[in-house]
């Protein structure tokens, strides 16, 4: 059992604007530290930065207005990064936050899922919610498809045998709904999910390396991996922490940045 989101909704879009801040934050600084927040809908788009680099209003505005489309009433908070956190990861690459992290191997039900989700992206670049229910001893299940700005009756031609829309056709995203960072996990991690969230966070936050090595190494070997850091741990996994980070940093670039990292998260 495993649901999906397009990239188009509001938690999405949150993660979106969120991994976009972090993209600025490296252009800035070759190492920065910073967090963020973001809170959005009905014309309105919260967000706190806590950072060791200076984000301005305008150029939070520019991104909010590229991603979602609209001039949106802005309210930003804009923090420097606590002195002792800063302190913590001064000479040398440590980790930077407490936790606990689960890599597992991607089925080939989620893969199925999250293909259906980018193929109707593409037609439809909406807000969209998927569902897959398949038990495969007995070769039944369910696959439920909501997409906003669609005629259920299309959709219905594409699949046939799954359920479209149950109250009909829809209009989703930011006009009717609210998005927050890091509220749709299930979605970005499948059954990797664990307690710390993926988005708006430099590399040196264990939430973003060692989840992505979890599930890289999940990936590799085949078989589930779960881990454990303290703040200002110096190896994971029998590995530099700097080792961890690099991993890490290697997948982001491959994907385009954290931006791109956001749209559709691990499972891809």
């Amino acid at each position: 059992m495993y649901e999906k989101v397009s990239m188009s909704h509001p938690d999405k879009v949150a993660d979106r604007i969120a991994g976009a801040l972090v993209d600025l934050a490296y252009k800035k600084s070759e190492n920065p530290k910073i967090a963020v927040e973001v809170l959005i809908g009905h014309g309105v788009c919260n967000v706190i930065v806590e950072s060791s680099v200076l984000i301005i209003d305008p150029e939070v505005r520019e991104i909010v207005k590229r991603i979602t489309g609209y001039n949106m009433k802005l309210f930003l908070i804009n923090v420097d990064q606590d002195i002792h956190l800063a302190a913590n990861q001064s000479g040398k690459v440590r980790c930077g936050d407490n936790g606990i992290f689960k890599g597992v191997p991607v089925t080939m039900e989620e893969k199925y899922l999250a293909g259906i989700a980018r193929g109707i992206y593409a037609d439809y670049p909406t807000d969209g919610k998927y569902i897959v229910d398949y038990d495969a001893e007995k070769h039944t299940g369910r696959l439920i498809i909501c997409q906003s700005h669609a005629k259920t009756s299309d959709l219905k031609e594409m699949f046939p045998h799954a359920e479209v829309n149950p109250l009909g056709d829809w209009t989703g995203g930011l006009d009717v709904d609210s998005g927050a960072t890091n509220r749709k996990l299930g979605s970005d991690m499948a059954q990797s999910v664990t307690g710390g969230g993926l988005f708006g966070k430099d590399l040196s936050k264990a939430d973003v390396s060692v989840n992505i090595y979890a599930f890289l190494k999940a990936q590799e070997t085949g078989k589930p991996v779960e881990l454990c850091c303290a703040i200002g741990d110096e190896t994971v996994d029998g590995k530099p922490y700097s080792e961890i980070v690099d991993i890490a940093k290697a997948y982001i670039e491959r994907l385009g940045g954290f931006e791109k990292f956001a749209e559709w998260g691990l499972v891809r």
